[in-house]
């Protein structure tokens, strides 16, 4: 009896209905190239944080955006499906009426109904129609708490005046747009999500859109450049990188790393195709920027840390895509994908390994 009695524990110890399930973060930047990084090849431009990152789990070599632009790759992570199914087929301008339809079954929906506490930062870019009830908002797929402008940071990074906080306009903030959104996703995370529950977070900046401007501390390790955009660009890059590095700090202080599995991509590929007001960013000498199918508009960073499961330093070329990350993370979590619709994304975890 007593036997029996160990047996039941230790198999629902090791079934995934019983075991503690992983908190999620989702950090996806902003027209960042696949060469704008140290750890993708970059020889100049500073991004400590990261670079330490892709060292502490699995950095992928084929990473790809779902589309050259970015709703619809946006659309793509929390669906699952390719943009011409979930209807999200091209950017949105305000007050367009393309929007990711309310009919979708996101991520955080599917995250939220099973138990799990969830909260968007930054960049939404899902509507036209934004804080507005004639098309869905961030809480209508799944998002108990939400910080986010449509579109771009206004009148750019540095003092944004268009963040809405769950349904509230909050005017002028000061500081710069990627290190305000990485601070209150931790502050959400510190102060006001359900500690009794697993959580997603959802850090989405405007670094590296246009229009960029940068702190002048992230600006002076590239004083030594003529070219002011190129220095823009550059420290705003190191921007983002440390913004990053509060959203992981946080999660060291809050005792949450062993437990959490973080995603770090990009939407797509640099600004742009013409010379006047593109980016400075680096494909890493593919083919093609932002707007294109070629490698250079989709080939994006790919980095995934999940402490236990992911072995320290491993390099992946196996070909992954954004949409993958839903049906990756159901799988870990283990909730099925919908069975009413096509679902475009695969469960990558034996990639994390190393293994196609």
């Amino acid at each position: 009896m007593r036997f029996a009695v160990l047996a039941l524990v230790f198999l629902l110890l090791g079934n995934p209905a019983f075991a503690k399930k992983p908190n999620i973060v989702v950090f996806l930047v902003d027209d960042m190239g696949w060469g704008d990084l140290a750890c993708y090849g970059n020889k100049i431009i500073k991004s400590p944080h990261l670079d330490k990152f892709a060292t502490e789990g699995v950095r992928f070599t084929q990473c790809y955006s779902a589309c050259g632009v970015c709703s619809p790759s946006r659309s793509a992570i929390l669906t699952g499906r390719t943009p011409y199914r979930n209807g999200v087929w091209r950017w949105i301008p305000g007050g367009h009426t393309t929007h990711l339809r309310e009919s979708e079954i996101t991520l955080p929906e599917l995250l939220k109904e099973n138990g799990y506490a969830t909260c968007h930062v930054g960049k939404w870019h899902l509507n036209g129609h934004f804080n507005s009830d004639k098309q869905p908002q961030p809480n209508d797929h799944g998002y108990d708490h939400w910080m986010a402008t449509q579109n771009n940071a206004s009148p750019n990074h540095k003092n944004p005046k268009n963040f809405v906080l769950n349904g509230k306009e909050l005017g002028l903030l000061e500081g710069f747009s990627a290190p305000l959104v990485a601070t209150e996703g931790i502050r959400w995370l510190s102060e006001d999500r359900d500690k009794e529950k697993p959580f997603l977070l959802s850090v989405w900046t405007h670094e590296p859109h246009l229009p960029i401007e940068s702190a002048e501390k992230y600006m002076k390790p590239y004083a030594h450049i003529d070219d002011e955009g190129i220095r823009q660009h550059h420290g705003n890059i190191t921007q983002l990188d440390d913004a990053f590095g509060i959203v992981m700090k946080g999660l060291d202080d809050l005792g949450l790393r062993d437990n959490t599995i973080v995603f770090f991509t990009s939407d797509n590929g640099p600004e742009g195709r013409k010379q006047t007001g593109r980016t400075q960013g680096s494909t890493g000498g593919l083919r093609g920027r932002k707007r294109d199918s070629h490698e250079g508009g989709i080939r994006v960073a790919g980095l995934v840390r999940w402490p236990g499961q992911i072995p320290p330093g491993t390099v992946s070329k196996t070909p992954v895509i954004g949409s993958d990350i839903f049906t990756t993370l159901l799988g870990i979590v283990g909730i099925d994908t919908p069975k009413d619709r096509t679902i475009d994304g695969a469960d990558i975890r034996p990639a994390f390994k190393g293994k196609a």
